[in-house]
């Protein structure tokens, strides 16, 4: 092939996606990337990379971050110990992660946690997290993946608002933990019926939103869910020219 021959550069914005880690091994589910494909953005996997310099590198050729979901992140770094019901960590992954979000929201980079997204977002930042929720609301469903079950109310006026265009909706759910306290500088902005945190944003400076549900695994069937990933793209394309 000539250079001539050669495809035009692609200018969309790129966007990072946290993998998990299961023996060695990183995972993503595809959906997360196929959201991102369908909002207009380039996806790129980052794997767990513990160490000095590695979540500098990753964000440096970056325009917007997912934080995704998986497993329980070391309340050591909330200041707590383990209790009953904590479930699988990966101290590689809370590190690389830990770092990610941090210098995403210093840096001004566009983030989107989901799941264990939120979490870490809000931990990174000085919040707090309910280790096992006991309540009497079901968050982890046996229903279709795809399928909401139970409803948020979200804040009027703000960004998460603004961006799913609706002020109640149903969600899927898949967790037993979630953000207690909000860090500073953040504000809960959806709620559940019995007061669980299911979304967090930035209330100024950088794009930095966080959903406890899995938007990418509803974004084929439910409009308001892909809403979030073309809101995530369309500012990280701002620093994409």
């Amino acid at each position: 092939m000539l250079k001539q021959d050669l495809p035009a550069k692609n200018h969309a914005a790129k966007i990072g996606i946290t993998c998990g880690r299961e023996k060695n091994h990183d995972r993503l589910n595809e959906a997360y990337a196929q959201a991102v494909w369908e909002a207009g953005g380039i996806p790129f996997l980052l794997p767990a990379s513990p160490g000095s310099g590695r979540a500098e590198s990753h964000l440096a050729f970056l325009d917007g971050l997912i934080l995704s979901g998986g497993g329980d992140l070391d309340p050591i770094h909330y200041g707590q110990e383990p209790q009953p019901g904590l479930g699988s960590i990966s101290p590689d992954r809370d590190s690389h992660e830990l770092a990610l979000a941090r210098l995403s929201v210093d840096w001004a980079i566009p983030v989107l946690g989901i799941c264990r997204g939120i979490q870490v977002l809000a931990v990174a930042l000085g919040g707090t997290l309910h280790q096992t929720l006991q309540t009497g609301l079901k968050h982890r469903q046996d229903a279709p993946e795809w399928y909401p079950t139970h409803e948020v109310k979200v804040t009027p006026g703000s960004k998460l608002r603004a961006i799913l265009g609706e002020s109640v909706l149903r969600v899927n759910s898949y967790h037993h933990q979630a953000v207690d306290r909000v860090p500073a500088g953040f504000s809960a902005t959806a709620l559940a019926h019995d007061g669980c945190v299911e979304g967090i944003e930035a209330a100024d400076g950088p794009w930095a939103v966080g959903v406890q549900w899995h938007p990418e695994l509803m974004a084929g069937r439910h409009p308001s869910a892909g809403r979030l990933f073309r809101a995530l793209v369309e500012d990280a394309s701002k620093r994409n020219p």
